[in-house]
C-alpha cells in the first residue's frame, strides 16, 4: 500500500477504518497485526502474536502499546478501543498517515508535536519492535507515555480477569510478565530506553468488532503492569519498546543494560527488516504493481516448521495452520514463479516425510504435538503435481529421485484402496467417502456439500498424478507400464462418467445406490474446472470450452469463483452470521479467489493464448490491486461474497489466494 492519508478526522467511519488491516510475519508462524487506526477488531490481532512451537501453538503475548502524549499537563491518547457502546479514546484524529510498506507506519500530529510509530518483527524471532520517532518543532516540555496492554492467551481464546493471574518481575528498563494462561517458563519480556514504572491495573470489556459480526466471543479484559515513560525537552528523540518471549542477552539484565548499544541493536535490527523487504522486491522481475505486491506477500506464508526442521506452508492468517491440500495447491505460486526452488524443495520433502498409506496430511495440529490428520482425497495428489511442477521449474531429478517412492505409494495406496474409502474402481477412477475433498464443511454429523462417490475434480487430480509419474518416472528410468494402463483406463471412462450432456458441462460428483444406480449431481460448481486447467487433461477440446463457457457464465466475479451456481436453489449470496450459518454459505455460493487461477489458465488454453483472451485474463486479475487495499492490506483474502458488491471475509491472508493469482498472473499472462 502505498503511503495514504485517512479522512478520518472530519467524517470518522469506523467500520470502514476496522475493516483495512495489517499484518508483519516472523517466518516462524507468528506475527503482529491489526488495523490501521490500531484498533483491534479481532481476538488474532496483537503487537506480539507469538509461535511457542513453530509454526503453531500461537499465543496473543501483548495486544496493543496505548501511547500518550502529555502537554502542559493536557493528556492526548492516541490509542482506540471499543467498549459497550464506547469507542475510547480517539486517537484516529491524531492520525495523519498511515501505510503498510515496507514496514507498518504511523503518524500522528498533536499540535507541534509529530510521532512516527514503525512496526515490525525480528525474523526467526518471536520478537516485535515498536520504534518510535519523534518531534518537538515547538520546542515545548512534554511527556510521552506508553502503556502496554497484556492478554498471554492461546489466540482462539478470549480471557476475563478472574480467569488470569500475572507475575510480574520489573527493573528501569521494563518487565517479565508470567501468566497462567501460558506455561511457567514462557515470559512477556518488555524493554524499552524509556524508564518503566510499576503500576499495574485491569481494563475491562474491550470489545472486538469482527468477532461479534461472525458470532464468536467477543469481549475480554487486558492486563496492564505499568507504563514506560520520558520526559522530552529535544526537538527530535527516538524511543522503542521490544516485546519478546526470548530477548537478546543484552536486554535481559539491567546489569548489562547499555541505552546507546541497545538503541544501535534496534536500529540494526530495523535496517535488517527493511533489507529484507528490498530483497523480496528484487526478486520480482515485473515492474508493475500487483507482481510486486504479491512477491512480497508470498514471504508471508513460507514459515520454518520446529517438529520437521524445514520449510511449510501457512494456509492463511490470523488462524490456518499449515495444511497438506492448501499447501501443495500454493506451492507453485509461493515459490516455483517466485525462484525459491529451495523452500519448495524443503515443503515437499515436509510433506513426503509425513506421508502415511499414500496420504500426505491434510493439516498438521494446532498444538504442534499431536499426530497430523491425513483425512483429505486430493491433497496427495495435488503433492504429485507439485512435484511435476518443480521438476518443470528446476529440472532437479535427484530430489525427483528423492520423492519417487512417496509418489508410487501414492498411487499404488489409491489404485489398491487405503483409509477414508478412497479406492480405484473398475473404470480406472477414484472414488471416496464424505467430506475429504476441499468442500468439507460439516455441521455436526450433517455434510454441508456431500461428495462421497466420484467426485469430478479428484478424478482430474488423479489423472493428472498419473502422467506426471508417468513423465517423471520415465526421467529417471523407471518402469512406468502399469502406469500407463491405468491413465488410459480412467481417459476412456472419464465423460461416460462425468459428462452432462443437458447442461454441457461435468457433473460434480456421481455416486453409486444399494442398487447399482448411480446418482449424479448437476450442481454448477467449479470443482469441473480442473478438468481443463491441469497440465494433462481427459477432455476432447469442444467440451473444455463448453466446460469454461459454463463456469464463466455461472460463477466468475471480478474476485474468483464462486462454489455455487446463483441458479441453484441452495446458493447462499452472503458469508455472514455465526458459525454454522457462515459454514452452510462456505461451499454453497461464496467466492473463492484462488479460483480464479485456474479459471484463468483454463480460459487462455481453450482461447488458444489469443492477445484477446490474455487481455481479458489480465483484466480480471488487475482487479486484485484495489483490493490489496481493501481488507488484509497488500495481500488477498480467503474468500468474497457471492453477491455484489462481494465483500471480502474470511481471513485477510491466504496463501492460496495470493499463491494462484499470482501464478496465473506469471504462467499465463506474462510468461
Amino acid at each position: 500500500m502505498s503511503p495514504s492519508s485517512l479522512p478520518y478526522n472530519n467524517e470518522f467511519d469506523h467500520a470502514a477504518a476496522i475493516s483495512r488491516e495489517w499484518l508483519v510475519t516472523n517466518g516462524i508462524g507468528g506475527y503482529a497485526s491489526s488495523t490501521v487506526i490500531g484498533e483491534n477488531s479481532r481476538k488474532y490481532h496483537g503487537l506480539l502474536v507469538a509461535s511457542a512451537n513453530p509454526p503453531v501453538d500461537r499465543r496473543v503475548m501483548l495486544s496493543s502499546l496505548d501511547e500518550e502524549i502529555v502537554i502542559e499537563g493536557e493528556v492526548f491518547r492516541l490509542a482506540v478501543h471499543s467498549y459497550p457502546d464506547t469507542l475510547y479514546p480517539s486517537g484516529f484524529q491524531y492520525l495523519e498517515r498511515f501505510s503498510a510498506s515496507p514496514l507498518p507506519t504511523f503518524e500522528y500530529r498533536v499540535g507541534n508535536v509529530k510521532l512516527i510509530k514503525t512496526v515490525f518483527m525480528v525474523y526467526g524471532k518471536n520478537t516485535t519492535i515498536v520504534k518510535y520517532k519523534l518531534f518537538n518543532t515547538g520546542k515545548q516540555d512534554i511527556v510521552l507515555r506508553i502503556l502496554p496492554l497484556v492478554a498471554s492467551r492461546g489466540f482462539h481464546e478470549l480471557r476475563k480477569a478472574g480467569d488470569a493471574s500475572f507475575t510480574e518481575v520489573s527493573i528501569d528498563t521494563g518487565a517479565d510478565i508470567g501468566s497462567n494462561l501460558v506455561e511457567d517458563d514462557v515470559l512477556l519480556q518488555l524493554r524499552s530506553n524509556m524508564k518503566f514504572k510499576c503500576d499495574s491495573h485491569w481494563y475491562y470489556n474491550f470489545q472486538y468488532e469482527m468477532e461479534r459480526e461472525r458470532g464468536e466471543a467477543y469481549q475480554e479484559d487486558l492486563y496492564n503492569p505499568g507504563y514506560f515513560e520520558e520526559q522530552i525537552t529535544e526537538n527530535v528523540c527516538e524511543f522503542y519498546v521490544v516485546v519478546s518471549d526470548d530477548l537478546p542477552d543484552e536486554m535481559k539484565s539491567e546489569d548489562i543494560f547499555d541505552p546507546v548499544s541497545a538503541l544501535e541493536l534496534i536500529n540494526f535490527e530495523y535496517e535488517k527488516a527493511l533489507l529484507r523487504q528490498k530483497d523480496l522486491l528484487d526478486n520480482c522481475s515485473f515492474n508493475d504493481n500487483l507482481a510486486k505486491k504479491l512477491f512480497v506477500a508470498a514471504d508471508t506464508f513460507i514459515v520454518q516448521r520446529s517438529s520437521t526442521n524445514s520449510h511449510s506452508i501457512i494456509a492463511g492468517y490470523h488462524w490456518f495452520a499449515d495444511w497438506g491440500r492448501d499447501a501443495m495447491i500454493s506451492l507453485p505460486g509461493l515459490t516455483l514463479v517466485t525462484g525459491r526452488f529451495g523452500d519448495a524443495k524443503e515443503i515437499i520433502r515436509t510433506f513426503s516425510e509425513n506421508c502415511s498409506d499414500g496420504l500426505i496430511p491434510n493439516r498438521f495440529s494446532d498444538d504442534g504435538i499431536s499426530a497430523p490428520d491425513h483425512n483429505t482425497v486430493d491433497a496427495s495428489l495435488w503433492f504429485i503435481h507439485s512435484v511435476g511442477r518443480y521438476y518443470s521449474y528446476t529440472k532437479d531429478l535427484r530430489t525427483v529421485r528423492e520423492m519417487w517412492g512417496t509418489v508410487v505409494s501414492i498411487i499404488h495406496s489409491y489404485k489398491n484402496g487405503t483409509s477414508y474409502g478412497i479406492r480405484m474402481d473398475a473404470d480406472g477412477l477414484i472414488e471416496h467417502k464424505g467430506q475429504l475433498t476441499w468442500m468439507d464443511a460439516k455441521i455436526g454429523d450433517q455434510e454441508i456439500t456431500p461428495r462421497a462417490g466420484k467426485a469430478c475434480e479428484i478424478n482430474a487430480l488423479w489423472y493428472n498424478a498419473l502422467c506426471n509419474a508417468i513423465r517423471l518416472g520415465e526421467f529417471i528410468g523407471e518402469d512406468t507400464a502399469e502406469l500407463h494402463g491405468i491413465a488410459e483406463l480412467a481417459k476412456s471412462n472419464f465423460t461416460d462418467v462425468f459428462w452432462n450432456q443437458e447442461d454441457k458441462c461435468l457433473y460434480d460428483c456421481v455416486s453409486v445406490n444399494d442398487d447399482g444406480s448411480a446418482t449424479k449431481d448437476a450442481a454448477v460448481r467449479p470443482n469441473q474446472i480442473f478438468a481443463v486447467s491441469l497440465p494433462y487433461t481427459m477432455l476432447d477440446t469442444d467440451k473444455e470450452r463448453l466446460v469454461v463457457e459454463k463456469v464463466k457464465e455461472d460463477l466468475l466475479t471480478p474476485y474468483g469463483l464462486r462454489s455455487l451456481s446463483p441458479k441453484d436453489s441452495r446458493y447462499t449470496g452472503r458469508y455472514y452470521g455465526d458459525r454454522d450459518t457462515r459454514d452452510r454459505a462456505y461451499h454453497n455460493g461464496t467466492v473463492w479467489a484462488w479460483l480464479l487461477g485456474p479459471f484463468v489458465t483454463a480460459y487462455v488454453k481453450v482461447n488458444g493464448h489469443s492477445s484477446l483472451s490474455l487481455e481479458y485474463c489480465r483484466r480480471l486479475l488487475i482487479n486484485f490491486e484495489e483490493h490489496l487495499d481493501e481488507a488484509g492490506i497488500d495481500s488477498i483474502s480467503e474468500i468474497f461474497d457471492g453477491d455484489s458488491p462481494h465483500r471480502p471475509r474470511g481471513c485477510i491472508a491466504q496463501a492460496w489466494s495470493v499463491a494462484e493469482i499470482l501464478r496465473a498472473y506469471i504462467e499465463d499472462i506474462n510468461s
